[in-house]
C-alpha cells in the first residue's frame, strides 16, 4: 500500500493541466471528499501499529502535494487570463495611439518667449497669490488712488492685504527689488480679476509683460522693441502708438497693430479700421523705480503688457474666450505645435 502511495505522489507531482476543468477533476480525486486522501487517512486505523506512522506521514505528503499542485495550477492559469484580458489578441493590429497637443495659450506664450530671448530678455516669475505692496503700492497706486477700480480685485477675505495678482506687473516689482540694472525681463502668467464670464472676458485670464532698466533708455526703444515683437509674431511691421494712461508708466500708450481689410473677417476683427490693438506700454514711472530701490536720476526703463488669450483668439481666429478654459477634447486637438 506504501508501493502505491509513493505512485500516486509521483502522479501527483507530474500532472499538468490547460483549464480550470482539469484541475478541479484532479482535486476532486485526490482532495475531494471521496477522493484518494480522504480514502487513505480512513485506513490507518488498520495498518499495523509499527508502520502506522510511516503510513500516515506519507497520506499527509500525498495530500500536500496535491493541494500544492492544484494551487500552482491554478495560479498559472489566472495568470494566462489577465494577460489575455489586458493585451486581447496579440495577433490583432494595433490601436493607433492618439497624440496630445498644447493647449493655444501655451503655444502662444512659448512664441512669445521665443522672440523676446532672442532680444535678451529672460523669464521671471512670482505668485499668484499677492500682497497689496507689490500689486499695487509698489506701482504707483497707493490706497484709495481711483486707478485701482480699473482693476476689480479678488480680495482673501480674511487679510485685506492679501489678494490674487491683477496682473504680472507684480513680479516685476519683486524683480526689480531682487536684480541691479541693466534688467531685461518678460514676466508671463495667470492673472485675475472680478468680471463677468462672457465671450470676451473672463475672470481669470493669461498676461506676459515686459521690463527694461538701463542706463540712457528711451522711448524710441520701446518703439523699436515692439516694432520687432510685432514683425515677428504677426508679420506685420506697421504699427502706432496711441497716447493713453498708466498709472504705473509714463507718459504711456496703446500699440495698434495694422492688420490690414484684405477680408471679412479683418473687417470685423478691426472693425473697418485695419487696425488692432494689442497691447499697453510707456515709461516705467520714476515713482516705481525708487519704490523699488532703484535710482530714478542714474536709469530708466521701459514696460509693456499683452493678453496671451486675446493674441491666442486673434491668431486662431477663436470667437469665445470660455473656450480656452473649458478643456473640450474636440476644441484643445486642433492645436498641434512643438513649442
Amino acid at each position: 500500500m506504501i508501493d502505491k502511495l509513493k505512485e500516486l505522489i509521483a502522479e501527483a507531482e507530474a500532472f499538468s493541466a490547460q483549464s480550470k476543468d482539469e484541475i478541479e477533476a484532479f482535486r476532486i480525486k485526490y482532495l475531494g471528499s471521496k477522493g484518494l486522501t480522504r480514502k487513505y487517512f480512513s485506513e490507518i486505523s488498520k495498518i499495523a501499529a509499527e508502520n502506522r506512522k510511516e503510513f500516515g506521514q506519507i497520506v499527509n505528503k500525498l495530500k500536500v502535494t496535491a493541494e500544492d499542485k492544484v494551487n500552482s495550477l491554478k495560479e498559472a492559469i489566472e495568470s494566462q487570463e489577465e494577460d489575455k484580458g489586458i493585451y486581447g489578441d496579440l495577433s490583432r493590429p494595433g490601436e493607433p495611439i492618439a497624440l496630445g497637443a498644447r493647449h493655444p495659450i501655451s503655444i502662444v506664450k512659448n512664441q512669445i518667449i521665443d522672440i523676446f530671448s532672442r532680444i535678451g530678455f529672460n523669464v521671471s516669475e512670482g505668485p499668484e497669490i499677492e500682497d497689496d505692496w507689490h500689486n499695487f503700492t509698489a506701482l504707483n497706486l497707493p490706497e484709495y488712488h481711483p486707478a485701482r477700480d480699473m482693476q476689480d480685485t479678488f480680495f482673501i477675505q480674511t487679510d485685506p492685504d492679501i489678494l490674487l495678482r491683477t496682473h504680472t506687473s507684480s513680479v516685476q516689482v519683486r524683480y526689480m527689488e531682487n536684480n541691479k540694472p541693466p534688467i531685461r525681463t518678460i514676466s508671463p502668467g495667470r492673472v485675475y480679476r472680478n468680471e463677468a464670464i462672457s465671450a470676451r472676458s473672463h475672470c481669470f485670464f493669461h498676461q506676459v509683460e515686459g521690463l527694461y532698466i538701463d542706463k540712457d533708455v528711451s522711448f524710441a526703444d520701446l518703439k523699436q522693441t515692439l516694432q520687432y515683437f510685432t514683425t515677428e509674431m504677426f508679420g506685420k511691421s506697421k504699427i502706432r502708438l496711441r497716447p493713453s494712461y498708466f498709472p504705473f508708466t509714463e507718459p504711456s500708450a496703446e500699440v495698434d497693430v495694422y492688420w490690414g481689410l484684405e477680408t471679412e473677417t479683418d473687417y470685423k476683427i478691426t472693425k473697418g479700421t485695419g487696425w488692432l490693438e494689442i497691447m499697453g506700454c510707456g515709461m516705467v514711472d520714476p515713482n516705481v523705480l525708487e519704490n523699488c530701490g532703484i535710482d530714478s536720476k542714474e536709469y530708466s526703463g521701459f514696460a509693456f503688457g499683452m493678453g496671451i488669450d486675446r493674441i491666442a483668439m486673434l491668431l486662431n481666429q477663436i470667437s469665445d474666450i470660455r473656450l480656452l478654459s473649458e478643456n473640450d477634447v474636440r476644441f484643445l486637438e486642433q492645436f498641434k505645435s512643438v513649442l
